[in-house]
Parts: structure tokens; C-alpha cells; sequence
């Protein structure tokens, strides 16, 4: 399982309800149901990766994150996780609300746009950067939208988002293995991963 994976995983308390939007293969929620013993469910739009999911015998539904979320009640999941999709997300704020509507915490991680590879690719080259984590020029690109660390911390303080924790990470996309950055995360991360809270709750982040 992907390193980032493993750490969202070390963050779930046992026995948890889960909803994992995005959830592909369903990797995630079959660690945390065996290692766990979470309720699990997901939500994946892409049709041959909801079925795999689904042939491992996991509760995941195919279809758009944005039509199915708001078919859950208030409060259904202990936690709700959106992990490396956020940057394909069109309205951010409007999710991870909806996110915080149907779940007591949410966790989600995204590529750090700043981190040191891609400013020295843009300053070298003068064009848009491609990396491990961010594979795709700019032409075919399912990013919409760049994110770095600190640019997000700003977005969750004017949604009124109390970080209750955050950690950033270096590893590459598919790696099982990589370590927790805690000198200059904005500069030297590769990825940001956030547990968010209700609004308005107080969270002192860690």
C-alpha cells in the first residue's frame, strides 16, 4: 500500500466508520477492514477499478463523488477521506464541507505543488513541471488546480477548518516507502496529508 496510504491508515481508530471518496481499487478500505475492523465504504467513478474493489467483496458504490455524497446523512462516518484527488476537484470548499456534513473528522492529502523538483524545473525551464507526482503536461492534465501546503493551511483557516493534524511527507506516487518532512515542508514535501474537523470546533493542529 502506497506510504501516504499507510499513514492516513495509522490515523483511523479501530472499529471506525469509514467512507474513502475516490477509493479506486479499494486497496485502503481492505487494509483497514483487516487490520481495523472498520466499516468501510467507497465511492469510485472509474468502473474497472469500482469493480475491483467490489470483487474483493467491499461495500464500494461506481459513480461521481459530487452526486453520491449528498445522499448520506448527517454524521454517517467517523471520518471521510479524499486522498490525491483534491486537485481535481472543481469546488474544494463545497466538498470538503459536504465531506465535514457527513463525517465527525475528514482526511485528505494532495501533491505539494511547491515542493524544491518542480520550482527548479519551472525556474530552469520556464514551463509547467512534470514529475513522479504530477505526471501529466499541462494539455492532458486531470489537475485542475495546484496546491502547496501552505497555500492550503490559508484555505482551511478561511473556511473556518480547524487542522487537528497534519503531516507532510517525502515519497514518490506509487512508493510503499518514504518518510515524514518536518523542515521546510512547503519546500521539501512531496505530499501534504490533513485531518480537517467540523467548522467552527476547536482542533489545535499537531
Amino acid at each position: 500500500m502506497r506510504f501516504d496510504l499507510q499513514v492516513i491508515a495509522s490515523w483511523i481508530e479501530p472499529g471506525s466508520r469509514v467512507l474513502d471518496l475516490g477509493c479506486r481499487t479499494g486497496s485502503l478500505l481492505n487494509h483497514l477492514r483487516r487490520e481495523k475492523g472498520t466499516l468501510g465504504t467507497g465511492i469510485e467513478i472509474d468502473e474497472k477499478a469500482a469493480g475491483e474493489a467490489i470483487a474483493k467483496g467491499l461495500s464500494v458504490i461506481h459513480g461521481d463523488i459530487y452526486e453520491e455524497i449528498g445522499d448520506y446523512p448527517d454524521n454517517a462516518f467517523d471520518y471521510v477521506i479524499l486522498s490525491q484527488t483534491l486537485q481535481q476537484v472543481y469546488d474544494p470548499a463545497m466538498l470538503i464541507r459536504e465531506m465535514l456534513r457527513v463525517g465527525s473528522r475528514c482526511i485528505v492529502s494532495f501533491p505539494n505543488f511547491t515542493h524544491i523538483r518542480n520550482r527548479l524545473q519551472m525556474f530552469f525551464t520556464g514551463r509547467a513541471p512534470v514529475s513522479r507526482e504530477l505526471p501529466y503536461q499541462w494539455y492532458d492534465s486531470p489537475n485542475i488546480r495546484v496546491i502547496p501546503i501552505t497555500d492550503f493551511r490559508r484555505f482551511c483557516r478561511d473556511l473556518g477548518v480547524p487542522i487537528v493534524r497534519e503531516v507532510a511527507i517525502s515519497t514518490h506516487h506509487h512508493d510503499t516507502r518514504g518518510r515524514v518532512i518536518t523542515l521546510l515542508p512547503n519546500l521539501l514535501a512531496a505530499f501534504g496529508i490533513f485531518m480537517l474537523g467540523k467548522p467552527g470546533a476547536q482542533g489545535p493542529a499537531s
